[in-house]
């Protein structure tokens, strides 16, 4: 007899061949180094992430003032950079395997989108270390959706996702561990 969640896994599949608008999808890579001061460390980190993603990065201020950490409000100290389509499926199979193709079932939030850190950018497969650049680590944000999500952000006649069409942590999971081929592990 089979249990609930082999019965589970199974529903997913045959619920997205039924129907190939409920099929989960990856909708962006964020990449986002945050270095904490300006000037040219912030300039290094752009420069990592330009090489990374072939993309020109944006620049983040600071929100507010603290004196602890000498961040002016306004003042630049950090960059990121959005991939989307084919690159973000591109980008994100480089960058799991800085991880080890391991992410964690925490690391998953209510709508499918998940995040995880790397501790080296070198640790990226095809990224050298040069002395000049220096290493730095970084934010990996990704952003899971289904067809028709762009119902909730155009411009005219926008509307809100049904709750029946939004995407689930679970089915968010199970898309990862079988088209992705990323595990997910469950804390201890």
């Amino acid at each position: 007899m089979e249990s609930s969640a082999e019965r589970v896994e199974g529903s997913y599949e045959e619920k997205w061949k039924s129907n190939p608008m409920l099929e989960p999808r990856l909708l962006a890579v964020t990449l986002n180094i945050a270095v904490g001061r300006s000037g040219e460390v912030l300039e290094r980190a752009a420069s990592v992430l330009e090489e990374l993603t072939g993309q020109k990065p944006v620049q983040r201020r600071a929100k507010r003032t603290i004196k602890e950490f000498g961040i002016r409000k306004k003042e630049p100290i950090a960059v990121s950079v959005t991939v989307r389509g084919k690159k973000a499926y591109d980008l994100l199979d480089r960058v799991v395997e800085a991880v080890g193709r391991r992410v964690k079932a925490s690391a998953f939030d209510e709508f499918g989108n998940f995040a995880f850190g790397i501790r080296e950018h070198i640790d990226i497969p095809g990224m050298k270390y040069k002395a000049e650049v220096g290493v730095f680590g970084m934010d990996v944000i990704v952003t899971m959706g289904r067809a028709g999500y762009r119902v909730a952000r155009r411009r005219l006649k926008r509307r809100r996702i049904p709750k029946r069409h939004r995407l689930t942590k679970e089915e968010a999971i199970e898309y990862v561990r079988k088209r992705l081929k990323i595990e997910v592990v469950e804390e201890e």
